[in-house]
């Protein structure tokens, strides 16, 4: 009875320690998530949970997402999950997005994970409209994302239509002018050609350092209201409020964290984001070793597979020498065996007439021999004889014929047989020349220990030591300045392409913000102008 009540009482106070549970879903810009979270959770928990499962370390950059009613609002990381006003159905969804940008993708976004996460971000933005992108800088975009998603453009791979199916242009863009989907791939396929060699997250933070450029990135647009306010005569002060106390306060919270991000990168480097941005230069340098080392294998593979080609064409071209050869040999038999033929029939010939021949003679000889006593016997017989005579004449006349005609067969003969003879030494030559290989051993034969080079590079060890350090310190200087360089050249490009397609925009389609976009550019205002105004004025520009 004792044992039963305290069965039960451990039971029961087992089941009171058991914490209440309830289940969230978190939606990345790539991946969908569940985790079960204590009631008790607050933000920063679910969070940290989130960015230890992505493996995210710079955290100050993203926030969690939800929707109140058609309002935009954020998780706050010192306030319970369920006291937000949040669904109660479960799951409760949240969306793990960027809530605050990088001045400087490319100095700032240290991890792979947290620039693959930004780029995927910043290019819905774009394609959603949320984010003005000009035509010209639209292809630009679009063309570092096929080279981010297919890698190096194949000719054999990548056919006409290989993009059809791939969201890639704004649809203001593409409504914008009398082209067909044909001709924007083609202008796409002439941008991703030049791109050849960019591994992913260097094709992706191309596409940051463009777009982080334009005029509307980074920028949250609410509908306000505001009244200009002199508090004092020197100095004039706005106010500005809204319909909504929810958009008021997501205004605010917006202002702080941007404030809060505008003073960090003013300050040095914590311990924590200078080990990452240790890690993330050796692991950009591992990356491009191993990239320089699989580019060199696979050209060897390519001389490999060029010089392979080669000897089998040879070998083939061999092949058809001696085909023909074996066939012309057959034929100059064939030739040889019809005149030897031919000749011995014909001296068959020659030695019938000769005897016919002689036997005329014998026969003129006994005709002469007989004595004929009458004249018309006579008479017959000189004219027997004189018939036979000429009968003889020509008799000897065909024999010497057939005799020269005999002669020149022999002759023919003789000439076949030496075509033969030559043939079939011709043939021995090419016979020993496909046994031979002409070139030395280290270029025709393919190398057996190829599969070898990844066994070997696995037990290379990289040591990066301060003269590395520096050596990669100048090695980046001297890209920013090729990068200055190239932007040069890009926005070139870019004019040109710009040029070449502004015949077949249609006006009557262009958007507010086209318009806006193009008196900008012809008065040469830009972001970056709009922000050193006030600098030069001695105010301080407000970030939201």
């Amino acid at each position: 009875m004792a044992g039963a009540i305290a069965s039960r009482m451990s039971f029961s106070s087992l089941k009171r320690k058991q914490p209440k549970t309830f289940t969230v879903r978190i939606m990345t810009m790539d991946a969908e998530m569940e985790f079960n979270c204590e009631v008790k959770w607050k933000g920063k928990d679910l969070f940290d949970l989130v960015c230890r499962t992505l493996g995210l370390r710079e955290t100050w950059f993203f926030g969690l997402q939800y929707m109140i009613k058609d309002t935009m609002a954020w998780l706050k990381m010192d306030k319970k999950v369920l006291d937000h006003d949040v669904p109660k159905e479960e799951p409760v969804t949240f969306h793990f997005l960027a809530k605050f940008y990088p001045e400087n993708a490319e100095e700032e976004l240290v991890q792979e994970i947290t620039q693959h996460l930004f780029f995927l971000q910043v290019k819905k933005q774009i394609l959603d409209e949320k984010i003005y992108c000009p035509p010209e800088a639209s292809v630009l975009l679009a063309s570092y994302a096929v080279q981010a998603k297919y890698g190096d453009y194949d000719p054999t791979v990548h056919k006409r239509g290989f993009l059809a199916q791939e969201e890639l242009l704004p649809k203001g863009v593409i409504n914008l002018y009398q082209m067909t989907p044909e001709m924007w791939e083609e202008r796409i396929t002439s941008w991703y050609g030049q791109h050849r060699g960019r591994a992913r997250d260097e094709a992706e933070m191309e596409y940051l350092k463009i777009a982080q450029d334009l005029e509307m990135y980074g920028v949250n647009y609410f509908a306000i209201r505001f009244t200009i306010k002199p508090l004092d005569k020197k100095i004039d002060v706005f106010k500005f409020n809204s319909s909504k106390l929810r958009v008021n306060k997501l205004i605010l919270q917006l202002c702080i964290g941007n404030h809060d991000l505008f003073m960090r990168r003013r300050k040095a480097d914590s311990l924590e984001v200078q080990q990452m941005k240790a890690q993330a230069r050796e692991e950009k340098a591992r990356k491009q070793m191993e990239r320089q080392r699989l580019a060199r294998e696979k050209q060897m593979r390519e001389e490999a597979e060029r010089t392979r080609d080669e000897l089998e064409r040879r070998l083939l071209q061999l092949k058809e020498e001696a085909t023909m050869a074996n066939e012309a040999l057959m034929r100059s038999e064939e030739t040889a065996d019809l005149l030897a033929e031919k000749a011995q029939i014909t001296e068959e010939e020659a030695k019938l007439l000769a005897q016919k021949a002689a036997e005329a003679e014998q026969e003129m000889q006994r005709i002469k021999a007989t004595a004929i006593r009458t004249e018309d016997e006579k008479r017959l017989m000189e004219q027997k004889v004189l018939e036979a005579e000429m009968l003889a004449l020509k008799m000897a006349e065909e024999s010497e014929r057939r005799a020269k005609e005999a002669d020149q067969l022999k002759q023919d003969l003789q000439e076949a047989r030496d075509s033969e003879r030559r043939a079939k030494q011709k043939l021995l030559e090419i016979t020993s020349k496909s046994s031979y290989t002409p070139m030395n051993s280290s270029t025709t034969a393919l190398p057996a220990d190829l599969p070898t080079f990844s066994l070997i590079s696995e037990s290379l060890s990289f040591d990066f030591k301060d003269t590395d350090m520096k050596r990669l310190s100048m090695e980046i200087e001297k890209e920013k300045v090729e990068y200055m360089e190239k932007s040069k050249h890009l926005q070139e490009q870019l004019n040109e392409l710009k040029t070449e397609i502004e015949a077949l925009k249609l006006k009557e389609r262009e958007t507010a913000m086209d318009i806006l976009h193009n008196e900008n550019s012809d008065r040469g205002n830009s972001k970056h102008n709009t922000i050193k105004k006030p600098q030069a004025q001695g105010r301080r520009p407000i970030c939201i």
